[in-house]
Formats: structure tokens, C-alpha cells, sequence
């Protein structure tokens, strides 16, 4: 496995970028002869915590599959960058092009199931699978996306608020962005400065997905009990409208926390990329 801090010692020959990001290759033990699979975490979590405690790489690896990990800014054993520029989604989409390249993902060619790239977003990391796979169509494959919604919750999230509260304890008023706050506390790898960055980021650059709708063929996977899914269909429908096969999956008893954990998440993941 490699492993590290996504660091200058390479010759980058796409964006050039030094992010200080954490990234993992996984080799499979037994290599299907397919493209590698690049996972994209949630807010407030990391590589570790939403695809190896839940099992995501060794399923993959199992399946015969390369799988790229990367902690997003802030997140996991990345840096925390001071500038809020390193937290914008442009920026974290070119970060994500330059890892994957180095990784040795490599354009899409007929005929060659070797080349190209499949990705797997959860919530956060859906809206940035979603950009992703819109920008890199010569590249991206397929996408499958956990726990997706046509609006970004950390859009809409009061940081002035979530200041005043962290400075003397002025309770918030607005639920959704308590609750976001009081995820981010509850990791202490969590840098907090970074996530308020990362959010502040994505307000400045919200997810407008019917702008620019990914072709490739997604699948949309949410748990039945998950409130931010009932968005999911009008993504469905963006997609479609570009001409790409769409299928979804509704995981019965799943919350948005918990589909991660799924079997059928996987299984279903599984077969849909392994084409």
C-alpha cells in the first residue's frame, strides 16, 4: 500500500499543486484488470472513519479493485491549510485531479476497462463526486453517490452563529447548523478553524447541480430514513436529462449517518463499477 502526505517529492504534471493532503493507495490482492476507485469522505469525517472502519476498501480490494483514499483539508491526517482558498470545492476538484494522476489513473479509452476512473462520494463528498464527475468527463467512468442532495446543507449553515457560540457559549437558534457544529466537535482529529473554513468555502461557491449535471452513468444510493433524500430524484432527472443511465437505491431502515454501513450500499456499488 502507499501511503502519505500527497507532498512535493512528485513530479505533478496536472495542477501542480502541493495541498498537503493524506492519501492511501490500496492494491487488491488479486487485480480484476479494472479502473482504480477514488473515495470521497463527508463532512467531519475521514478516509478511516467512513471507508475502512465500514469496511468500503477491503470490500473493494476484494472485488479485485484499486481504491484511492484521500482526507479532505482539515480532515483526518490532512493539513489545515491557513488560506481559505485550499477549502474551496474548485480547489479541492484540481487537488483530487492531481492525486488521482499521480496515482496512475488515466484518461478513458475504448476498449481498455483498465483506463479511467470510478468514484464513490458520501454527503459532502457526493456534491464533490457530482462537480467532479461533471468537470472530468474524458476521465470519470462512473459515480456512485451516498446519501446525495440536490442542496448543500453547508450552504445554508449560520457561521456567525457557530462563531459567537464557540467564542462565549450564545446558544444557536438554527437546528441544522448545531448539529453540524456539534459533529464537527465530536472528533478530536477535527481541526474546528478548518471546518468553519471549509464551510465558509462552500458558501462561497454553493452546489448549483443542474449548472453542470455529470454524463457518465450514477448511481444514487440513500437510506429510507435519510430527510436529505428527498432531493434525490430531482438529481436522478438532472442526470438523465444529459443522456446518462441513472439507478438509485433506496436502503430500507438507513439513516443518513448509517447507509455507509449498508451490505446492499456495497454490494450494489460493487456491481454497478465492475463493468
Amino acid at each position: 500500500m502507499m501511503t502519505g502526505r500527497h507532498t512535493v517529492e512528485q513530479r505533478h504534471t496536472v495542477e501542480g499543486t502541493d495541498p498537503g493532503l493524506f492519501v492511501e493507495v490500496h492494491e487488491p490482492a488479486a487485480d480484476a484488470g479494472l479502473r482504480p476507485v477514488l473515495l470521497i469522505h463527508g463532512f467531519s469525517s475521514s478516509s478511516k472513519l467512513n471507508w475502512a472502519d465500514s469496511g468500503w476498501i477491503t470490500t473493494l480490494q476484494d472485488a479485485g479493485r484499486r481504491v484511492i483514499t484521500v482526507d479532505l483539508p482539515g480532515h483526518g491526517r490532512s493539513h489545515s491549510p491557513e488560506d481559505l482558498d485550499s477549502y474551496t470545492p474548485s480547489r479541492i476538484r484540481a487537488d483530487l485531479l492531481q492525486i488521482v494522476t499521480d496515482a496512475g489513473a488515466r484518461p478513458l479509452r475504448d476498449g481498455d476497462p483498465s483506463t479511467g476512473l470510478d468514484v464513490i462520494g458520501y454527503s459532502l463528498g457526493s456534491r464533490l463526486a457530482w462537480e467532479f464527475g461533471a468537470t472530468q468527463p474524458d476521465l470519470v467512468h462512473r459515480i456512485v453517490l451516498g446519501g446525495p442532495s440536490s442542496a448543500d446543507p453547508l450552504a445554508a449553515f449560520d457561521l456567525a452563529a457557530a462563531q459567537r457560540h464557540l467564542a462565549d457559549g450564545t446558544p444557536i437558534d438554527d437546528e441544522s447548523t448545531n448539529g453540524l457544529l456539534k459533529m464537527a466537535q465530536l472528533l478530536p482529529s477535527n481541526n474546528l478553524f478548518a471546518m468553519l473554513s471549509l464551510i465558509e468555502a462552500i458558501k462561497g461557491e454553493p452546489f448549483d447541480p443542474a449548472e453542470a449535471a455529470p454524463h457518465m452513468p450514477l448511481l444514487l444510493v440513500a437510506g429510507e430514513k435519510d430527510e436529505r433524500a428527498a432531493t434525490m430524484p430531482d438529481l436522478a432527472s438532472m442526470a438523465a436529462k444529459r443522456g446518462g443511465l441513472v439507478e438509485t437505491l433506496v436502503v430500507p431502515g438507513r439513516t443518513h449517518t448509517n447507509v455507509i454501513t449498508s451490505r446492499a450500499f456495497k454490494d450494489a456499488a460493487i456491481e454497478f463499477l465492475g463493468v
